[in-house]
């Protein structure tokens, strides 16, 4: 089975976005400002051979430009095809661990993700570590973004070395998905999955691990629980 764990399917608030402008420029004539219906999502998923998808949510300071009940009825609507990760509002760190709790636990995702560079703020910034530890409670992996920014946004708080590192050596039983490698810092993210056995950094087009020993089943997709299993 191949699983694309680093997906989302755009709402119209996300494609509208300024940061987006850098993304529509690489895409070109195939970039459109209105959001795809999930059958075109689907039979891209077919024609790449990838049997299962991770929708993210994203939550920035302007609020969710794909909320976490976006993400939910499409993965209600196809359970054997697309599982979630839930986002959240870190300006509100008890709502942020409620939503986080919500979304695992009632609507039944598998992980949380966060893009530290929407939010300019780097992974050691205190309002992300309740939710760290509401991730190790509640047995599912925290995904974020490590590398420069290809969106129009600043790029420092994708760098895994210091932030990543730290995080690891403060929550040594957190499950860490580290999305796009690093680069350019990549020697610094393989670097900090040899030394942090829960942290690995996936490069983008292949999605394959990297010097990481995790497995982290998911739940079976009718099961109704968000929880998956760490060995």
């Amino acid at each position: 089975m191949t699983i694309d764990v680093w997906m989302q399917h755009p709402t119209a608030r996300w494609l509208q976005n300024d940061f987006t402008a850098s993304i529509a420029r690489w895409v070109g004539d195939g970039w459109s400002a209105q959001p795809p219906d999930p059958s075109s999502t689907l039979a891209a998923m077919d024609a790449a051979d990838i049997s299962r998808g991770l929708l993210s949510a994203w939550y920035g300071p302007t609020g969710p430009l794909i909320s976490n009940d976006d993400v939910a009825q499409l993965t209600q609507s196809h359970p054997g095809r697309f599982s979630g990760l839930a986002g959240v509002d870190l300006r509100r760190p008890m709502d942020a661990v409620r939503e986080l709790r919500r979304s695992v636990e009632d609507l039944g995702f598998v992980g949380w993700r966060v893009i530290p560079w929407l939010w300019e703020s780097p992974p050691t910034d205190r309002r992300y570590y309740p939710l760290f530890a509401a991730c190790v409670e509640l047995g599912v992996p925290c995904c974020t973004q490590v590398g420069h920014t290809g969106p129009l946004r600043p790029s420092e708080t994708g760098r895994p070395i210091p932030y990543i590192d730290q995080v690891a050596l403060d929550f040594p039983e957190l499950v860490m998905v580290c999305g796009h490698i690093g680069y350019p810092w990549t020697e610094e993210m393989i670097a900090v999955c040899r030394k942090h056995p829960r942290t690995c950094g996936l490069p983008e087009v292949s999605r394959r691990p990297i010097s990481c020993s995790l497995r982290y089943q998911l739940p079976d997709a009718h099961s109704g629980s968000g929880a998956g299993r760490i060995g």
